[in-house]
């Protein structure tokens, strides 16, 4: 792609995504494609996330075989235990699953800039607007979802506390690099402890789940409840010769409970929907069991390629059982345009395999390779945008990138909150997603960019906008502040997080959308100049 340059009076950017020809068109057209590209890769972003979820899923969901010596008959018992730990599965996983558009799209910025001694500032722009997105409009959505009256409180405050401070602390962090220890610059250390830090917050809430003296804070906890998601009876409809159930391609945008993605059900003993298997857990030991399911797994294993070819006949399908009940014919042809409009995109993600191969890690990695695909056209169309309307890159990363590419989190924080008995993921995974959004999506980056002009140039990687977005995490810091405050209060007079009478629940709503337009137009104004 051509260097970018900016229209300027009556200058045309020169820049274009495909064809030479777009430089022809008017400015306020190809500002208009442009955007319309933007948020459709948005689009593709947000299903194939959820593909990637689904994949995750079935990694945590993994089980290893425990034999065990019974103490009075001494005969062997033989069950199946959980590989991952929850907490470090919702921090790593989770987290990680939640952040990796922004955390790619960062890694790109990066890499296109090695070799220059400034650092790109799309890529950090977009991850302090997400941790602002995840802070407040993730929690006012996640404070009305509840039924009315209902309450869901944090259940493991303590764990929440550790990943709280870290997520505190990375910004924290980030301000004194940029404007304390080396002003303006990055060095190689600075960049790989940032990193480094991440390996201490998995250790830190790792003792604090296991309650590590010394180690953990000494604090009360609520055990999690056993079934973290209510059971649901999952149809199994019979459609091209193959049971529904084994489909795994998303119907984007539908609202069926079938087709919604629940990542945390890998809290669940049980699970929920088609995908899980029932094993035996560590309080279920007849052989008998896991006997049982074992044979599932191997039936399942003869369903793959059945599965992979559902997923291309799904793809191409427009109309699907629930869209042909509908007696309302506008709103049956609502459902086919919609299925037409994500077609591409669901024709495209066929290709990623079932979950089934290897425990979901083949799924698992595809997904990562189409959203790295997704979000280097992403960065490409920011680019163009910014060539186009003049408008500055760092302020369309903090607002319509951060939005659209913590579009996931959202979505996963909202199921949680409407479907889960506690409080404790929907809120971990905005804490999780904010922490790693520094350590690893800024902090690998800069490592990147550090390591190359340490070992080529001898010199530091330098921060072109590095004010402007001491800044803004000046103005994070100070509005997060407000956030917990209310969400700490909330827990002394309601005795939960989330939920409540409607009255104070929108009232929390509002206030925390507040916090981010204030966030939003303060960023905006230091950014322009104009503060």
């Amino acid at each position: 792609m051509p260097g970018v340059s900016r229209t300027i009076g009556l200058e045309t950017c020169e820049s274009y995504l495909i064809f030479e020809s777009e430089t022809a068109l008017g400015g306020a057209l190809r500002a208009f494609l442009y955007v319309v590209g933007l948020a459709y890769c948005f689009l593709g972003l947000s299903a194939i996330t959820a593909r990637f979820f689904r994949s995750m899923e079935s990694v945590v969901s993994h089980t290893r075989k425990v034999v065990d010596i019974d103490p009075y008959s001494g005969a062997q018992v033989i069950r199946h235990e959980k590989v991952w730990n929850f907490t470090v599965a919702d921090i790593s996983l989770l987290a990680f699953g939640t952040s990796f558009p922004q955390i790619s799209l960062a890694t790109i910025d990066a890499i296109r800039n090695i070799g220059s001694l400034y650092a790109g500032g799309l890529g950090p722009g977009t991850l302090v607007g997400s941790a602002a997105f995840d802070l407040f409009p993730i929690h006012a959505v996640c404070v009305v979802v509840p039924k009315a009256g209902e309450l869901k409180k944090i259940a493991d405050i303590g764990v929440w506390l550790v990943e709280l401070f870290w997520s505190f602390w990375a910004y924290i962090w980030l301000y004194i690099i940029l404007e304390v220890w080396t002003p303006n610059v990055i060095t190689i250390w600075e960049a790989l402890l940032t990193v480094l830090q991440y390996g201490l917050l998995l250790i830190h809430a790792y003792a604090q789940d296991k309650q590590w003296p010394y180690f953990s804070l000494p604090l009360p906890r609520s055990e999690r409840p056993e079934d973290w998601v209510p059971a649901e009876a999952v149809a199994c409809k019979q459609e091209s010769g193959i049971c529904d159930e084994y489909s795994e391609i998303l119907q984007v945008g539908e609202v069926e409970n079938r087709n919604v993605v629940d990542i945390f059900s890998i809290h669940s003993g049980n699970g929920v929907g088609p995908m899980y298997q029932i094993v035996s857990g560590i309080d279920q030991t007849p052989e008998s069991s896991t006997k049982d399911s074992q044979e599932k797994m191997v039936s399942e294993d003869h369903h793959v390629l059945a599965l992979w070819r559902q997923q291309f006949v799904d793809a191409v399908t427009l109309e699907n059982a629930e869209s042909r009940k509908l007696n309302n014919f506008f709103s049956r042809m609502a459902r086919i345009s919609w299925q037409l409009l994500v077609a591409p995109w669901r024709l495209m993600f066929a290709f990623v395999p079932p979950y089934n191969i290897a425990h979901g890690w083949v799924a698992f990695i595809c997904s990562l390779i189409f959203i790295s695909a997704i979000a280097y056209i992403v960065t490409q169309l920011t680019d163009l945008i910014s060539c186009v309307t003049g408008i500055n890159p760092y302020v369309i990363a903090f607002t319509a990138l951060a939005g659209g590419t913590s579009w996931p989190d959202l979505v996963a924080s909202k199921i949680a909150a409407e479907r889960q008995l506690t409080a404790d993921s929907a809120i971990a995974n905005i804490t999780c997603s904010n922490s790693v959004n520094i350590y690893v999506g800024i902090g690998v980056p800069w490592l990147i960019d550090t390591a190359y002009n340490f070992f080529v140039y001898k010199e530091p990687l330098r921060i072109e906008n590095a004010a402007g977005l001491s800044f803004s995490l000046l103005v994070f810091f100070a509005t997060s502040v407000g956030c917990i405050a209310v969400l700490v209060i909330r827990r002394l007079t309601l005795g939960a997080e989330l939920g409540g009478p409607k009255l104070w629940a929108w009232i929390t709503s509002v206030f925390f959308m507040l916090l981010w337009i204030i966030f939003v137009v303060l960023s905006s104004l230091k950014v322009s100049g104009i503060i």
